[in-house]
């Protein structure tokens, strides 16, 4: 079982592709054996949640939250490290402003 804020690698299919390629991601929920993650780059440039080398990370990186997508639990690879309880809030308010934007 993979836990909220946790950062994996893992067997992503890109959607404009067949190309299957390990990366890094969040886990955000999961809910029968769906596991729903947020994709990591190390392009700083992205918008996104800054990850830094202090919060785990292997180097500063962004957590991408316009690209969500969801994985099974055999696409995951490697437990890397766990997001803080302030990044991961951070991370949660994100996503949630971009919610409540699209009602608007």
């Amino acid at each position: 079982m993979h836990n909220s804020g946790d950062v994996v690698l893992a067997k992503i299919q890109y959607t404009d592709t067949n190309e299957i390629k390990i990366r890094p991601c969040v886990v955000l929920f999961e809910d029968c054996s769906n596991i729903v993650v947020a994709g990591i780059t190390s392009n700083t440039k992205m918008k996104g949640i800054p990850l830094t080398v202090k919060d785990g990370a292997i180097k500063d990186s962004v957590i991408k939250t316009n690209y969500i997508f969801t994985i099974s639990d055999i696409m995951i690879e490697k437990f890397l490290f766990k997001l803080s309880k302030e990044k991961k809030l951070e991370l949660y308010n994100n996503l949630l402003q971009q919610l409540v934007n699209l009602t608007n």
